[in-house]
C-alpha cells in the first residue's frame, strides 16, 4: 500500500476537529523547530502534551516520557524524530487511540504509514503542521 498524501481538505477536516497534539520530540530549547511549531500552534488554540523523557514541563505543560504515559485522549501525535524512529512512535499512536499521526517535514518512513495505516489512524508525512493550519485556518480554530 504506497502512501498518498492526504487532500487539502482532509487536512482542514482533521485540524477542524482536533484540539489535542501530543507532540513526540518536543524541544525545550526556543530555538529548535519543534518548540516553534507547537508554540505556534498552541497561540492558535491547540492544547499542546509535550512527549520528552528528559524535561518536566514545556511551554508550561507537563511533558510525559511516552505517548502511553499521556492520561487523556489525543487527537494528534505530531512527530519530530528521525524517519528511522517512527514506526515505534506509530505503535504507540495506534495503541493510544489517536485520531491521527503526523510527520513533520522532511520525515517520512512508509512503514510507520502502513502501521499507523492499518491502525486506523489518518497519516500525514513530511508536511509541517503548522504550515498547513495557517494556510487552511488562518483565522484560527473555530469553537
Amino acid at each position: 500500500m504506497a502512501y498518498a498524501h492526504p487532500s487539502r481538505e482532509q487536512l482542514k477536516e482533521l485540524l477542524e476537529r482536533s484540539n489535542t497534539i501530543a507532540v513526540v520530540g518536543l524541544s525545550d530549547k526556543p530555538d529548535r523547530t519543534s518548540y516553534m511549531v507547537a508554540e505556534a500552534m498552541q497561540a492558535k488554540g491547540y492544547r499542546i502534551i509535550p512527549v520528552n523523557p528528559n524535561a518536566e514541563t514545556i511551554l508550561g505543560e507537563q511533558c510525559y516520557a511516552s505517548l502511553a504515559d499521556i492520561p487523556e485522549p489525543v487527537d494528534i501525535v505530531n512527530v519530530f524524530r528521525r524517519s528511522e524512529h517512527t514506526p515505534p512512535v506509530a505503535e504507540d499512536a495506534v495503541a493510544i487511540g489517536a485520531k491521527a499521526l503526523w510527520l513533520q517535514l522532511g520525515i517520512a518512513n512508509e512503514e510507520a504509514a502502513a502501521i499507523a495505516q492499518e491502525g486506523g489512524l489518518f497519516f500525514v508525512m513530511d508536511r509541517c503542521i503548522k504550515v498547513e493550519d495557517s494556510i487552511l485556518l488562518p483565522q484560527g480554530k473555530s469553537k
